[in-house]
Order: C-alpha cells, then sequence, then structure tokens
C-alpha cells in the first residue's frame, strides 16, 4: 500500500483527478440524495465514472429513459461519508440508485452495466439476448473489470504521476497494460466491436473498456502500436451519447482528444509529458523490456 495525501484516497486518484477535472463544476457539495424517482447516478469524471455516464446516455438516446447525476468529487472525500458509504460500501465512484425499483442500489462499474441493461434495455440494444454472446460480454467485461482498469491504473501512477520514479514497476505496469491493448488488439483484428456475430454489435463489452483506452496516452500508452485498437476507440468516441457521457459529470483534460490542445497550449504540461515519456523509455531498455500479447 502507499501513503496517500488525502484521508484514505488513493495517491493515484487524488493527482488523477487533480490532473484531469475542468474547475467547471458546481460549488455544491452533496449531501445526501436528491431525486425521487428514475436512477440517481452517482460519479466523477474518471474512466470507471465514465462506463455508467456513457450507458445511461445511450439508454435515454435509445428509450428516453432520463437520468439525475451528483458530482462526488473524492478529492473531497465525499464517497467515504456515512450517506454515501450506505450506498458503496466500498467507497468508490460510479454507484446508482434506482428510485423506481424501492431505491435499490447498484456499486462497481461491471456490476452497473449489467444492471442496467437487465431492467432498462429491453430491444438489448447494448447488451444480447443470445445467452452464449451475453456470457462472451461478461468474459470480456471481467477481463477489464481485473486486468485492464487495475492495470492501466498503476500504470498512470508509475509512468505519469510519481514524484521519485521507481523504474521497474514504470515498466511492469506500462508493459502489463500495453499487452492487454495487445490481446483486445488481437480481439479486434477482424471485428468492429468486441462481442457479437460477425464483426460484432456495440454493447457493454465495448463500453466497460473504452472509458481506460479513452485515456490511453496518459498511461503512456500509444495507440498507433495497436490500430485495431485505435479504429475501434475513433469509432466509439465518435457516437453523441458518448461524447456527452464522457463530459458527466464536467469536462475531463486527459481523454486523448484533449491531449493535442494540452501539448500545444501548456507548456508546463508538454515539459512534464517530455519528462515522463524519457523515463519511461529509460526503464523499458533498463529491464530489457519487449513488447508480446497475449
Amino acid at each position: 500500500m502507499f501513503k496517500t495525501p488525502f484521508n484514505r484516497l488513493s495517491q493515484t486518484s487524488a493527482h488523477f483527478i487533480k490532473t484531469t477535472i475542468s474547475r467547471n463544476m458546481s460549488s455544491a457539495r452533496p449531501t445526501g440524495l436528491i431525486a425521487k424517482s428514475g436512477i440517481e447516478l452517482l460519479t466523477f469524471g474518471t474512466p470507471n465514472g465514465h462506463k455508467a455516464s456513457i450507458l445511461l446516455e445511450e439508454l435515454k438516446e435509445a428509450y428516453g429513459k432520463d437520468y439525475t447525476f451528483q458530482s462526488i468529487n473524492i478529492m473531497e472525500n465525499i464517497q467515504k461519508e456515512p450517506w454515501f458509504t450506505e450506498i458503496c460500501p466500498n467507497g468508490r465512484i460510479p454507484a446508482i440508485v434506482d428510485h423506481d425499483r424501492k431505491d435499490f442500489a447498484v456499486f462497481e462499474g461491471a456490476a452497473i452495466l449489467a444492471y442496467l441493461t437487465r431492467h432498462y434495455d429491453p430491444d438489448h440494444k447494448f447488451s444480447f439476448a443470445d445467452e452464449d454472446d451475453y456470457s462472451r460480454a461478461e468474459q470480456w467485461i471481467a477481463w477489464q473489470h481485473g486486468g485492464l482498469g487495475p492495470m492501466q491504473g498503476q500504470a498512470n501512477h508509475f509512468y505519469r504521476i510519481i514524484k521519485d520514479r521507481i523504474p521497474y514497476p514504470t515498466q511492469r505496469y506500462v508493459g502489463e497494460a500495453e499487452r492487454l491493448y495487445g490481446v483486445l488488439d488481437i480481439q479486434l483484428k477482424d471485428r468492429d466491436y468486441i462481442v457479437g456475430p460477425g464483426r460484432g454489435k456495440y454493447s457493454i463489452a465495448d463500453i466497460a473498456s473504452f472509458g481506460w483506452v479513452n485515456v490511453s496516452y496518459f498511461a503512456g500508452i500509444d495507440l498507433d502500436q495497436f490500430p485495431n485498437v485505435q479504429r475501434w476507440w475513433k469509432a466509439i468516441s465518435q457516437r453523441p451519447a458518448v461524447r456527452k457521457g464522457t463530459q458527466i459529470p464536467s469536462k475531463s483534460q486527459v481523454v486523448n482528444e484533449a491531449i493535442p490542445e494540452r501539448l500545444e497550449t501548456d507548456p508546463e504540461f508538454k515539459a512534464k509529458d517530455e519528462e515522463v515519456k524519457k523515463a519511461g523509455a529509460e526503464a523499458k531498455k533498463l529491464f530489457n523490456y519487449k513488447f508480446s500479447a497475449p
């Protein structure tokens, strides 16, 4: 475990949010639930948070299913307050409360994707009626939940955030994140989407991983190395609901599309980016890192 600069808030999360979220959020601090009906989303602008907001925007566009959201600023440890931990015992975002089903609460992004499609996607526009395809979607969501998310999260920390560079974990976690991108690249070789017949169908399997791929640059992952993933990412990022969902609760500054402008207009960010790129390359060279997948 690493020491945390905020009460029970991971150093990775703290610095990630500090550098990613624009300052256009309401100053009102959430103190409890505010809706009486529909889905209430408690979230922040992280890859995990975007899983829920993207799907909710897709359901809104497809079925007219509206929702309410509150910004849970994890820099302020709102997610550790008793009212929140009653909803999410783990003290993490995102979480939802379904006021139309006796205020039923769901936490963990993977579980939220499953819950929302089970109850509010009757036409299986973002899920699957076929049991085998549904199982395949579950497998890829589990792959993201246990692999891509945790490994890329550690890559964020050791590649981009940590002040005192430690070469071994830098190359270890960036390398493992790259391996996982390689796995996804292989899956997408002859497909447009991760799961489904033929070339696949856009679904919660894609939504689960998209949020992380959408911030790949921040973790030192070069999408040019993974052309099938890059093609997939570009196609999904153009969906109107995805563009809306990735701006809930506010606009992020480290999604891939924001990086070119930051490099051009933010000298401090550009200098830091050059520094971490150099350190990352040196770490790989020091330990004779060679990419391979799977």
